[in-house]
């Protein structure tokens, strides 16, 4: 499969790595040109590309990029087929991007991106830690494998996000339409607490927005609580705590 990844930090880089691992054709491309990827994150296959010419021609365009940053790729995307398959990976965290009067008003987070893009998108990977994407991806059918929920209106990009998902090295779970990904949203049930497919729905269906919320916005709390360089294993149980 054709895949332009925008965005090339943790996640972005993390998705290109594997990505291109599985086989897949990978570009990256960021907002300050080619020679602004690293090197690392180009190690197994994938090309870095202009921002300007990375969106023709692809299956899928995977957006890795801060939240707030979607309005800017407004007019880019103006140009990208309407058969390409959109995947929003971005999470809202006030204290990174700013308010967001439309998203603090209980618009879902990747309505707001599909809105500013101007297409539909499909949601996937929000619900992971970087350091599980890079880490904990195992071959399908490992026992306890970590899945992770895919959103998307369209039946056909819920089928390429979840197997692009699977290809990352978890198990993808059909979360239903984009109406419904507030459920994956920070810091859900199901947000960053690495469930296997078992577990996965109970804590979708558990997901409360105005807790959730709440649980979101008193982060930076939580983490002062941890030791001073904390672990995956302890953001993840920080993260199943806020949720008994």
């Amino acid at each position: 499969m054709k895949i332009t990844v925008i965005g090339a930090g943790a996640i972005g880089g993390n998705l290109a790595r594997k990505l291109s691992t599985a086989g897949h054709d990978v570009q990256v491309a960021v907002a300050r040109g080619p020679e602004a990827v690293a090197g690392h994150v180009l190690e197994t296959g994938a090309r870095a590309v202009a921002l300007d010419s990375a969106v023709q021609g692809r299956d899928a365009i995977i957006l890795a990029i801060p939240f707030g940053k979607a309005p800017e790729l407004a007019e880019l995307f103006t140009t990208v087929p309407a058969e390409t398959v959109v995947i929003d990976a971005s999470n809202y965290y006030p204290h990174l991007s700013g308010r967001i009067e439309e998203v603090d008003n209980g618009e879902i987070e990747s309505v707001w991106i599909a809105k500013q893009l101007g297409r539909p998108v499909a949601k996937a990977w929000n619900a992971a830690l970087a350091e599980t994407q890079r880490t904990k991806g195992v071959p399908a059918g490992t026992p306890g494998r970590i899945a992770l929920p895919v959103a998307a209106d369209s039946d056909e990009a819920r089928r390429v996000a979840m197997r692009l998902v699977d290809d990352t090295g978890f198990d993808p779970f059909d979360a239903g339409p984009l109406a419904d990904s507030w459920r994956q949203q920070p810091m859900g049930p199901a947000y960053c607490t690495e469930l296997t497919l078992d577990q996965l729905p109970e804590a979708l269906a558990a997901a409360d927005r105005v807790k959730d919320t709440q649980v979101r916005d008193s982060v930076m709390e939580r983490f002062a609580a941890l030791p001073a360089d904390p672990t995956v294993e302890d953001v993840v149980e920080m993260n199943r705590a806020a949720h008994p």
